[in-house]
């Protein structure tokens, strides 16, 4: 039986997750439908758009994300202390760029006179938005929602456009994090969709990539920029160097293709150094995640803490957790 979502998210174990969600229609998210040759294909920017309009409103960052033919994933970090520094202005314009709000809110915003019962409606209000724009469900329901309405308006049908649910992997530590953001990059690659990291649209590592090569480099605003290794006084994002990750990914995508595998370097790229990932921990990890890991990813002491935490009975898999995770 699935868990409810308060047994598989909580910051109290880890503020990343990985998110999938899957489309159950023949025609699928994108693609062409075989039957009838016509192409969805310009469904995928539609869930690219809506992705970095919420980055850009939620409490929530944006990792990594690819949008596949059939399903998405997005690699998620909350980021509760952004949502805290919010005023109460900021909490209701964002919620007002993704829902329409109530009359008292409107006028709060318009900057019209309210009544103390009426301040005090905003007080409640701007509490429980600042909670949702913080919270992985009210994401993922703000993602899928407009995408699954738009889907059955030009299909001209009602009915579920996607799993009842999305699948959540908590990811405990650095190595899980960093497998993770590279599983997710390469989707396209292994699904026979790409070439490349950077022929591979619709995924983050392309606009990262584009980013970087650019005349004035820069990181996306609506992805979590990378900031460099651990060190004092670091500003806040994924702690790994832009270039590693981005060499790692494309070494990682080689190795993996058949066809390549006897001509590429076995030099680990300088970020498993750090992480303490061997190359056959490291293929295992990028190329199977979710399949091996259906609730948490991380350490072995890491995912004994976060079942704790989430008050699970029992623990699975932990020597399977050991042997794929240095310590």
């Amino acid at each position: 039986m699935p868990k409810p979502r308060k047994a598989q998210i909580s910051l109290d174990a880890t503020p990343y997750y990985h998110c999938i969600s899957r489309c159950v229609r023949r025609s699928f998210l994108c693609g062409i439908d075989q039957y009838t040759g016509k192409s969805y294909e310009h469904r995928r920017q539609w869930v690219e758009d809506r992705l970095i309009h919420l980055a850009r409103t939620f409490a929530i960052d944006v990792c990594a994300f690819a949008v596949m033919s059939n399903h998405t994933h997005t690699v998620l970090r909350i980021n509760e202390a952004k949502a805290e520094n919010w005023s109460t202005r900021d909490v209701i314009e964002r919620w007002h760029c993704i829902f329409a709000g109530t009359t008292v809110s409107k006028r709060f915003l318009k900057g019209d006179t309210l009544l103390e019962c009426e301040l005090n409606q905003i007080t409640t209000l701007a509490k429980l938005w600042r909670a949702r724009l913080q919270d992985i469900s009210w994401f993922m329901r703000s993602l899928n929602e407009p995408i699954a309405r738009a889907a059955n308006q030009e299909d001209q049908c009602t009915g579920r456009f996607w799993e009842g649910r999305f699948k959540c992997q908590a990811l405990l530590d650095e190595q899980a994090v960093a497998a993770c953001l590279a599983y997710v990059d390469l989707n396209p690659i292994r699904a026979g969709m790409a070439n490349s990291p950077e022929s591979s649209d619709h995924t983050s590592v392309q606009k990262r990539i584009r980013a970087a090569k650019s005349d004035s480099p820069y990181q996306p605003d609506y992805l979590l920029p990378f900031v460099g290794n651990p060190r004092k006084d670091q500003p806040d994002g994924l702690q790994f160097n832009l270039q590693d990750y981005l060499e790692l990914v494309d070494w990682t995508g080689r190795i993996q293709r058949e066809d390549k595998r006897g001509s590429i370097s076995t030099t680990l790229p300088p970020i498993l150094k750090r992480l303490n990932i061997n190359e056959a921990q490291w293929m295992q990890l990028t190329g199977k995640m979710e399949s091996l890991f259906p609730t948490f990813v991380g350490h072995a002491d890491r995912v004994k803490i976060a079942s704790k935490t989430l008050g699970h009975q029992r623990v699975s898999g932990l020597a399977k957790y050991r042997s794929l995770f240095s310590t």
